[in-house]
């Protein structure tokens, strides 16, 4: 079988957030106001948005279900309460996943004095209701793969130096994240924003144009 891949460019996100509030969000799949029957989900992807807090802003509680939530930190830091009682601050290179489960209400804010810039990745759970959870694995960007298994899904980071090679995990779905840099993947050079969704990966390399870092969830569904 020969692996499809789908490009989607930074460009084409639809953009949310309120600017006058100093959030700028970029959404690569259908949300909220911006309706798309062609692009609910890709695997067990459904949201992966980018997020951009001026210092001081941030979202106010709001309530999560059947839902599993993993954010990746690409500058500054990120001020995370929840209605457990947990509050943490969430750095570059550091993992936080919230499993909402049947039910839970967090903020997310910058309370620092510099901008805050996040990935988030929200994925349909395998099996619906439960307890929340949540864990925060820091200084996570190396070669062992982080695993929400409640999606059936693992998260690969790979940080590339220009001409440095790495396996795309072969999997049914593999979707793809540029955090920053360029890199080229079978025979596409995709920069910061951009994204590609992979049915059948098997045998594909990402290559570092510039220093890059990449998100790839290896999806089983």
């Amino acid at each position: 079988m020969v692996p499809v891949i789908d490009v989607r460019r930074a460009g084409e996100r639809y953009r949310g957030g309120d600017p006058q509030a100093g959030i700028d969000s970029r959404h690569a799949f259908s949300f909220g106001p911006h309706y798309d029957p062609d692009n609910l989900r890709f695997g067990a992807v459904i949201a992966c948005n980018e997020e951009r807090l001026a210092p001081g802003a941030g979202f106010d509680e709001h309530p999560h279900s059947h839902t599993e939530i993993v954010t990746w930190v690409v500058e500054g830091e990120l001020t995370h309460r929840d209605s457990t009682g947990r509050a943490t601050t969430v750095r570059a290179g550091d993992v936080q996943h919230l499993s909402a489960a049947a039910g839970v209400r967090h903020t997310e804010r910058n309370d620092g004095d510099t901008p805050l810039t996040f990935v988030q990745t929200w994925l349909a759970p395998l099996t619906q209701g439960g307890t929340p959870s949540y864990e925060l694995v820091t200084g996570a960007a190396g070669t062992t793969p982080y695993a929400v298994t409640g999606a059936g899904a693992l998260l690969h980071v790979r940080r590339l130096a220009p001409g440095e090679r790495a396996a795309v995990p072969d999997a049914p779905f593999v979707y793809a994240h540029v955090v920053r840099g360029d890199v080229r993947l079978a025979g596409e050079e995709l920069r910061p924003g951009d994204s590609a969704r992979i049915t059948g990966a098997k045998g594909l390399e990402a290559e570092g144009v510039t220093p890059a870092e990449l998100l790839l969830w290896e999806l089983t569904r």
